[in-house]
């Protein structure tokens, strides 16, 4: 199975910068995250599309995720895109209104805490993702903490650090 991952940075990405203290987006850690993973049958590509706090997120950076989700699409069996959690629902309704007829699913996913953290949930939620590539039918969807969530109406809990439907 071919799937294409997507990276924008997003909290899921943010690594600590021992020197000034400083915690944020400065290269992709996704090799790190799959390194350890057991996945015979997936042939995974990936490609850093934008790579900032989605807070910083601009409506160009999700015009150029949509550009390279759109790009992706022949050649995968599913995408996914690691995303910042503040701003995931946007850039999900936004996939959604303009991906009509998918053929694949497109999931996004991110983390509440960075994948350096001891106690971070970026790795359950990759792993949840690679799996609900394989189950889900066509369309777009959040997938975190054990959910997934198909797109229109899906919303950032802040009060519960997850997502849900409206």
């Amino acid at each position: 199975m071919n799937i294409t991952i997507l990276t924008t940075g997003g909290t899921i990405e943010k690594t600590y910068n021992e020197h000034d203290g400083s915690l944020k987006n400065y290269h992709t850690i996704l090799p790190q995250m799959l390194t350890g993973l057991r996945l015979p049958d997936l042939d995974i590509n990936y490609e850093q599309v934008v790579f900032k706090d989605s807070l910083e997120m601009t409506q160009e950076d999700r015009q150029r995720i949509l550009a390279e989700t759109r790009k992706a699409l022949p050649g995968s069996a599913a995408i996914i895109i690691l995303h910042g959690t503040d701003t995931m629902a946007e850039t999900g309704e936004l996939l959604n209104r303009e991906l009509v007829d998918l053929k694949v699913p497109v999931i996004l996913t991110g983390a509440m805490r960075p994948y350096e953290f001891r106690d971070t949930d970026a790795l359950q939620n990759v792993i949840e993702s690679l799996l609900a590539a394989r189950l889900v039918s066509p369309g777009v969807y959040v997938v975190m903490h054990n959910r997934v969530l198909r797109f229109p109406g899906v919303v950032k809990d802040r009060e519960n650090l997850t997502f849900t439907k409206r």
